[in-house]
């Protein structure tokens, strides 16, 4: 008897799952960035928000949840309902933060669903313009010339940013201090004044102080030359094989309807192919239309990468 009844109570829950699904969304949905607001992860998710929001015909409401480098904000999607109503955005910091950090309350391939890849992000390599560094050849030559002198800001341990900051520094067989800030803010203004010689960063972050004179971007990570910055060359350029960014996504919590993630990855993708993607791409991002799946391939392929560098710089947070 109590097998009949677990059975039907099975049913009747993937029934009721069904049903909600259908009629999603039928309330506002709130989308939780882990960061402040302010800066690029939060500028790309609030556009991608209000495309959805649009689309759906439901307010998709950003609540922004700093912390604990990302982690407060990613643990309240993991613990929400996987009902389509409580999403995560955040950047590739997600997937790697945790690799520095001696516990953290969520597994990021066990507690979430990834839904889509939205953009890459090449970094810019920004210089204090005051130093005698206007390309990489002469930032290695400096470096070389002043070892463990110089100092990178990092915006937050186990960044996009900072993971690109230690590779530079091994790939280009050289030696400088990394210094953490608490966000990007504080590191621009830093670099600006020169309490600080570098900061590896999303582009757009640095695109305004470069245009402005305040300070000098010398190179991108990207495998090619970006458009809005046509005269900057790559680190590849100098270091062949050096390529590297920072990516945003959207993931819900564990268990989240297959109906839900598939159709939340076909707004996305919808969204990216639409006005979204003119805007993004004037600000230096790559847009990344795919499926479920080819998020997950990429996100398993960038962990692995990103495990590389934290485990052979000995990257913690202490």
């Amino acid at each position: 008897m109590w097998k009949t009844k677990f059975a039907l109570g099975a049913v009747l829950a993937a029934a009721s799952l069904a049903v909600a699904a259908q009629s999603w969304p039928a309330r506002p949905v709130k989308v939780i960035i882990p960061f402040p607001p302010g800066g690029t992860l939060d500028a790309v998710g609030r556009q991608l928000a209000q495309k959805l929001g649009d689309q759906l015909g439901q307010p998709f409401v950003v609540d922004n949840k700093p912390g604990g480098n990302g982690t407060i904000g990613a643990d309240l999607v993991s613990k929400a309902p996987a009902d389509g109503y409580t999403l995560l955005f955040n950047a590739s910091t997600f997937v790697s933060a945790p690799m520095t950090m001696k516990s953290v309350a969520y597994s990021v391939t066990k507690d979430f669903q990834p839904i889509a890849l939205v953009a890459k992000a090449p970094l810019s390599v920004a210089i204090n313009k005051n130093l005698p560094v206007t390309d990489i050849k002469s930032l290695l030559a400096y470096a070389k010339a002043n070892p463990g002198k110089m100092t990178f800001a990092v915006g937050s341990i186990g960044s996009a940013g900072h993971l690109s900051t230690e590779l530079l520094k091994r790939s280009g067989n050289i030696n400088y201090m990394v210094v953490p800030y608490k966000g990007t803010a504080p590191a621009f203004q830093d670099l600006i004044g020169g309490q600080i010689d570098g900061f590896i960063d999303p582009i757009l972050g640095s695109l305004q102080y470069h245009k402005s004179g305040l300070l000098r971007v010398v190179a991108v990570t990207s495998s090619a030359r970006v458009p809005n910055l046509p005269d900057v060359p790559t680190v590849a350029e100098t270091i062949p094989g050096y390529e590297f960014y920072s990516w945003y996504g959207l993931w819900g919590p564990a268990k989240l309807p297959a109906d839900i993630t598939q159709r939340l990855n076909a707004e996305v993708n919808k969204a990216l192919a639409g006005e979204m993607h003119d805007k993004l791409a004037q600000q230096g991002l790559l847009l990344t239309p795919g499926s479920v799946d080819d998020f997950v391939k990429f996100q398993t392929a960038d962990m692995a990468r990103a495990q590389k560098i934290i485990t052979e710089g000995n990257i913690r947070v202490e």
